[in-house]
């Protein structure tokens, strides 16, 4: 199957060419250097509270030396960075990896923007209860910096500096640090793709409501056809990320009707004209596209919308690429803002499914001549698929998050 392999880069290639068109790094005129503006004192960007889901996000709970989640902080020993670690126990260098990924970032603009200075982190992990119950220094993405001189005449440079570091909220806190913090990995996984929850429903083609955790590879289900817009039952080819133990962030939607649907931010929903949007940018009073208990298609309107936190993780494609979970029509694609796009990009898995299926019958009735031919071809070849993220799927959207530009900052 190699050139499988092949043909799938080179057309996932040509769809990041093709977003590329858009804002962000392009072949256009090069535009000069930015005039960054420092932050105010007590302003901070963006300008929301720092648990909502546009900011840092809700807490996870407090990460104790004892908690399984405490082997996911890493230690950061940057040589650009000085870590004042006053408990001298080493807390401070801890971090999640978004953290110390934009801090990092974060020293090197310091050390252009001021020569001979460096970046200056009072603290980061805190294991003591030394903060509000709610602080995201209990879960290392939270840092408190300021300059290796403490100079406080750089205080609003450099909160601004964090900013286009890319942390996910940063506050000008007091007269001596800036207060830094990300989003949790839970939630910052999702930019790889879009799921739903293990206990979200799907309706077989026999009739059946089974839930995510326990479809397979091979099953009918009902989806939309956006040719005909109309609903049909298309076959599971493979799950794009399939992780029954991975905790994750997603939005959960409670529709006029009752119906709930609960899903990652980047995925793609569809609406009642028959756009497909995130669902981050859905809001209370939009409709959705639903279907009704006799399997036609209706709206239904969003009345509340909250963050949560479920383990399991479940993403199937269909083939005609799009899926009705919980009587919510969505689509099968996520961090490409486009459902034609997206269907276009994964063609060449449909490709191989198809070969996969003609293999598997000339097998069948190889083995079967007289009645190989009556087996249905839903009935042909049904599996579990493998645990994580399905390579194409991870190399797409790891390189769109590369090419695009998905942190941006107003001054």
């Amino acid at each position: 199957m190699k050139w499988c392999a092949v043909v799938a880069i080179i057309l996932g290639l040509m769809v990041l060419g093709a977003l590329g068109c858009g804002p962000g790094r392009g072949t256009g005129r090069r535009r000069g250097p930015r005039k960054l503006t420092p932050l105010v004192f007590k302003q901070h960007v963006p300008n929301v509270p720092e648990h909502t889901r546009t900011a840092s996000g809700a807490t996870e709970g407090r990460v104790g030396r004892n908690d399984s989640r405490f082997r996911d902080l890493e230690p950061n020993y940057s040589p650009d960075i000085i870590f004042r670690d006053e408990e001298g126990s080493g807390a401070d260098r801890l971090m999640t990896g978004r953290c110390k990924e934009k801090l990092n970032t974060l020293a090197i603009s310091v050390m252009n923007q001021w020569p001979g200075t460096k970046l200056l982190v009072i603290e980061g992990w805190e294991d003591e209860e030394e903060h509000a119950p709610d602080s995201l220094h209990y879960e290392g993405r939270a840092v408190d910096i300021t300059t290796s001189d403490k100079e406080k005449s750089k205080l609003g440079m450099l909160a601004r500096l964090a900013v286009e570091a890319g942390f996910d909220w940063v506050f000008y806190e007091s007269k001596t640090h800036i207060h830094c913090s990300v989003k949790s990995e839970s939630s910052q996984a999702a930019k790889y793709g879009g799921c739903f929850t293990g206990e979200s429903t799907v309706l077989t083609s026999t009739g059946v409501r089974r839930q995510l955790s326990e479809l397979h590879v091979g099953e009918k289900i009902l989806s939309h056809d956006p040719a005909t817009q109309k609903l049909v039952f298309s076959e599971v080819i493979l799950f794009l990320d399939y992780n029954p133990s991975q905790r994750r962030e997603f939005l959960n939607f409670h529709l006029k009707s009752g119906r709930t649907l609960t899903v990652t931010s980047n995925h793609l929903i569809t609406l009642k004209d028959g756009r497909t949007v995130y669902a981050k940018s859905l809001k209370i009073g939009d409709n959705l596209l639903v279907s009704d208990d006799k399997n036609s298609l209706s709206k239904d309107t969003i009345e509340q919308i909250k963050t949560v936190f479920r383990t399991g993780v479940f993403a199937p494609l269909t083939k005609v690429g799009t899926v009705v979970v919980n009587e919510v029509v969505a689509s099968c694609y996520a961090t490409v803002d486009s459902q034609t796009l997206a269907h276009w990009a994964f063609m060449p898995l449909r490709l191989v499914w198809n070969v996969k299926l003609g293999i598997h019958r000339f097998w069948v009735l190889l083995n079967n001549p007289l009645h190989g031919w009556m087996v249905p071809i839903n009935e042909i070849r049904k599996e579990l698929p493998a645990e994580g993220v399905h390579w194409y799927a991870n190399v797409l959207y790891a390189t769109a998050n590369y090419l695009i530009p998905t942190h941006i900052h107003d001054d």
